[in-house]
């Protein structure tokens, strides 16, 4: 399953929408690969390891469920997760990009490949819209966890 989906950061439309700044989102999206249990409450264990500017190692625990991936940065523009294959996980990553179409009009692209064929049949099509709503309602989460954590004058300043 391949897709993609944008957030609206800034609307100039709308003066009740605090405006972020993109180092406040980017610090946001990179607290998100850092800290993520700060995101997913339902993950029990993140464990860092060879941490540098452009990249971190993961090793995440979901009850007995461990998934290692690796996570690359492009400073101010891209945070990528990738997850090699392992076990029964098939290679698979996903990748939050910040876009600027017009000063100050930020969006966030999130895009997903879990690295199954495009062509499925009609019960996998059927869960694949499921994950797609989950992941969305996630990406919309970690958004407005980090709008928070702006507001309120944290780390994202």
């Amino acid at each position: 399953m391949k897709f993609n989906h944008l957030i609206q950061i800034n609307d100039p439309l709308n003066p009740l929408i605090d405006v972020m700044t993109r180092e406040e989102l980017w610090r946001g999206l990179v607290l998100r690969a850092e800290a993520p249990k700060l995101f997913m409450p339902h993950l029990d264990a993140c464990e860092l390891s060879d941490k540098n500017a452009d990249s971190v190692r993961r090793m995440l625990r979901y009850g007995e469920l461990v998934i290692a991936d690796i996570v690359t940065y492009q400073a101010l523009v891209s945070v990528h997760y990738q997850v090699p294959a392992q076990g029964d996980i098939p290679l698979s990553g996903m990748s939050m990009t910040i876009e600027e179409p017009a000063p100050g009009a930020l969006f966030v692209r999130f895009e997903y490949d879990d690295g199954a064929p495009e062509q499925v049949g009609s019960e996998e099509a059927f869960y694949d819209q499921f994950r797609r709503s989950a992941y969305e309602e996630a990406d919309i989460d970690t958004i407005r966890i980090i709008r928070e954590m702006s507001a309120k004058g944290s780390s994202l300043h």
